[in-house]
């Protein structure tokens, strides 16, 4: 039996190791993870054996990503000795894929983010698989899942921002608009002045 004059100090005691062990497990807070509504789609092989072209850094990858990212949701496709399937997420448009740097491990820091577009990480193992996300909406530190297909990681690729899809025609309004206020413009100095602005000849 414990007296009870030294339960207060004991319980006291044991309070303060609790709050201790709980602020460390606050210190470390868990990275976000790139999450299957974040994929635009995978990439297989369609033949034995997995190209190089398949590798991070390669030129190949840039164009993989281009088509993925051109074809429609829900759609598969046999393309340059690969199989593509395109997620059924939409992401609205996107743009082009632009080539930004190489890495390793299983974490990636995209700063405060608006940096970069799409990461293409590649699977090693049996059956090699490339998967590629939008970290378009992403900041800071990220995790790669490490183990989707039971696989390790053998290399990712980030990419910037490129050129976007047409703006379905808000530039051409804009002009129209200018062109108006310009034609309005004319109309009040003709009735200002009282005679006609002569038209430029060519």
């Amino acid at each position: 039996m414990i007296p009870t004059s030294k339960l207060a100090p004991l319980a006291a005691a044991f309070c303060a190791v609790m709050l201790a062990f709980s602020h460390n497990a606050r210190a470390h807070s868990i990275l976000p993870t790139v999450t299957p509504n974040l994929s635009i789609g995978v990439l297989s092989a369609a033949r034995d054996g997995i190209p190089n072209s398949r590798k991070p850094g390669s030129g190949a990858s840039t164009a993989y990503v281009n088509h993925l990212i051109g074809m429609a949701l829900d759609t598969t496709d046999v393309a340059v000795g690969q199989i593509f399937h395109r997620s059924n997420n939409d992401f609205g448009p996107l743009p082009s894929a632009v080539f930004d740097r190489n890495g390793v491990g299983k974490t990636i820091d995209l700063g405060a983010g608006g940096l970069y577009s799409y990461l293409f990480v590649d699977y090693n193992g049996r059956s090699h698989a490339t998967e590629i996300w939008y970290v378009g909406n992403l900041s800071g530190i990220i995790r790669i899942p490490a183990t989707p297909g039971k696989h390790g990681i053998s290399g990712w690729t980030l990419f910037g921002l490129g050129v976007g899809v047409p703006d379905g025609g808000a530039t051409v309004m804009l002009l129209g608009v200018a062109l108006c206020a310009l034609g309005m413009a004319r109309r009040f100095l003709v009735r200002l002045t009282g005679s006609s602005v002569p038209t430029p000849r060519h």
